[in-house]
């Protein structure tokens, strides 16, 4: 059956968006999940494992002269300077060239920079690749969210990409328990035990990117960029899947769309439409980012010092309460992902971003007046972290359904690019040093900043805040090729 029309030269009428946001949940919609979703887990893992093992790449026997400083410090900055530099160059080479050439180049580049990592035999070696790997791992946060929103139905798109962006914590929970092991020297010797660390993220990659072969690229960027037929084709073949699978016949749809295809959209034009257009949504996007960048930044830069330094942890065992931390974040999305749906977006955006910010205020109150031990603060930190991480999740999820459709791998990139440098870089100047201090009131005082801009991201949401539960990503934000259709009395 065929649903596309071509009205004149260069300009296409379909009803491919509104046939992709008919189908049920179904097998291939797992497929997109795991193929696309699980490279949060490597991030995750990357992220936690360097922090970790950090005090064994600067021992002796190591097979690295590094020091613990240049590990958290210069490698953690050309990490996220790689990520936000990956993120603006292959977001702006997702809109051109679409959704599956860039996911499968990004996650090959990060595949090869973990491989290199590995064998680090020097400083610069090692700072080059971890740079090197964080462009491959921002290039697929503009990549993948662009591909994930496009491909799942609306009705599920909330809870769906909630869920695959909290699957970080998953892999901060896997590196945190790893670095443990890799840390024990009766297991692996001190040269080869981080090394391995490294080399599990390159298999796992690999098992990812055979997975991902199979997901196609988007209809919805095939039918502008001169690709009607191709998106047709696939919508159908993936609706004889699902109805084979359900055992009964789809729903016809009456919506449809006409836009003229084009190639290419100017950095100009993007910037206009995300600032200009959409002033309100910007605001918003930039707040969602940085308010969650500074909580974030405020807890995990600081927990190992606090727990050292206040409650005689040993630091040979700060990885399992971080791991407890971790889960508490990843349970966030998993459970309440569904209310951004039903509930909807405007209400969970801005109750999460505040509830979590006032109860980091609680937290911080609590510490300073010496109330809690290492236990209790772990639990709180998990019970901020649960409604947080649900907020930041639901922040990668905004900027990717309010912006048009030609500028949402860059949105995404932008927004994402502007957060990260915000907690990787201006994060641990502010937070650092307030939480290794040793004194109560600084680190008192590095909650409250966190908590203060995550609370000030949630009162931008109560008016910014856009109600797209259930809606097509068109309806949300028209097309900037879209065209008025050839049979409506405009045309």
């Amino acid at each position: 059956m065929s649903e596309l029309t071509g009205s004149k030269a260069g300009t296409v009428t379909t009803k491919v968006p509104a046939r992709l946001d008919r189908l049920p949940w179904s097998r291939w919609h797992w497929m997109i999940v795991i193929g696309l979703g699980t490279v949060w887990v490597l991030d995750g893992l990357e992220v936690t494992i360097v922090g970790n093992i950090a005090s064994r790449l600067s021992e002796d026997g190591s097979g690295l002269s590094i020091t613990d400083a240049q590990v958290t410090g210069v490698a953690a900055a050309l990490y996220v300077a790689g990520a936000c530099s990956g993120a603006l160059f292959f977001g702006r080479l997702t809109d051109l060239f679409g959704r599956k050439k860039l996911f499968m180049i990004t996650l090959g580049v990060y595949l090869a920079a973990t491989a290199l990592t590995a064998v680090s035999f020097s400083p610069w070696w090692f700072f080059l690749f971890r740079f090197l790997t964080g462009f491959g791992i921002g290039g697929e946060y503009a990549a993948i969210n662009s591909a994930i929103d496009e491909l799942i139905p609306s009705k599920y798109r909330g809870r769906v990409d909630l869920i695959i962006n909290g699957s970080f914590w998953l892999g901060a929970v896997a590196g945190a328990l790893l670095s443990v092991v890799a840390l024990d020297t009766d297991i692996f010797p001190a040269w080869l035990g981080w090394r391995l660390t490294f080399a599990l993220g390159v298999v796992l990659g690999l098992v990812i990117l055979l997975v991902r072969r199979h997901v196609p690229e988007s209809p919805r960027w095939m039918f502008i960029h001169g690709r009607a037929e191709e998106a047709e084709e696939l919508v159908s073949d993936v609706e004889r899947q699902v109805e084979a699978e359900k055992g009964r016949p789809l729903p016809e749809v009456d919506e449809a769309i006409t836009v003229q295809q084009h190639h290419s959209i100017g950095f100009g034009e993007i910037a206009k439409t995300v600032f200009r257009s959409y002033p309100r949504r910007a605001v918003l996007g930039l707040s969602l980012f940085v308010g969650q960048a500074f909580l974030y930044n405020a807890i995990t830069f600081g927990f190992g010092s606090i727990l050292v330094r206040f409650f005689d942890v040993s630091s040979g065992v700060t990885g399992y309460y971080f791991a407890v931390i971790a889960f508490g974040n990843f349970l966030g999305p998993l459970l309440l992902g569904r209310m951004f749906d039903t509930v909807g977006r405007r209400p969970m955006i801005s109750g999460t971003y505040i509830l979590s910010g006032l109860l980091l205020f609680g937290t911080a109150w609590l510490f300073g007046a010496g109330q809690l031990t290492a236990l209790t603060m772990t639990a709180c930190w998990c019970v901020v972290l649960f409604f947080a991480s649900a907020g930041a999740s639901s922040a990668y999820l905004t900027v990717s359904e309010i912006f048009p459709m030609e500028t949402r791998a860059m949105a995404i990139a932008f927004f994402y690019a502007i957060g990260t440098a915000a907690g990787g870089i201006s994060g641990p100047l502010i937070f650092a040093s307030l939480t290794s201090s040793g004194v109560v009131s600084d680190a008192v005082l590095a909650f409250c900043i966190g908590a203060s801009l995550m609370v000030a991201a949630g009162v931008v949401a109560v008016f910014y805040a856009v109600a797209a539960e259930g809606r097509s990503l068109e309806e949300l934000a028209t097309p900037l090729s879209a065209r008025p259709h050839p049979d409506s009395p405009a045309s």
